[in-house]
């Protein structure tokens, strides 16, 4: 197969819109040769993604949640503060990750997404 390279500008362009986006080419399922038991030949460069258009409010009510495993520990973040600690490519990733089918591949396909500011 033939190694593709695909560009995605975030600029003015909601975050699932290009998130989904990602993962459909990621998968490789825009290529007639899709096959879901393998890894697509496919890098995909997310750009400019500091420049997303969101909804402010958004910001305070969207929740990020990671449990420990212990009782008691679940702890949960706002989008702006994922923000503000990892950055725009922390959200790029987890929503790129929840679109990607889990199993054993999705490890495999993340590791084919750059995203740059």
């Amino acid at each position: 197969m033939k190694d593709y390279i695909y560009i995605l500008d975030a600029e003015n362009r909601s975050l699932g819109r290009v998130a989904s986006e990602a993962a459909v080419l990621l998968m490789g399922k825009n290529t007639p040769a899709f096959r879901r038991n393998t890894v697509a030949d496919a890098m995909v460069t997310i750009t400019n993604a500091s420049k997303i258009k969101y909804d402010p409010k958004k910001l305070k009510t969207k929740l990020y949640a990671r449990y420990s495993g212990y009782p008691g520990g679940r702890r949960e973040r706002t989008m702006q503060e994922v923000i503000e600690k990892k950055g725009y490519k922390e959200v790029f990733e987890k929503a790129v990750y929840g679109m990607l089918p889990a199993n054993k591949l999705r490890d495999k396909l993340m590791k084919h997404l750059i995203i740059t500011d």
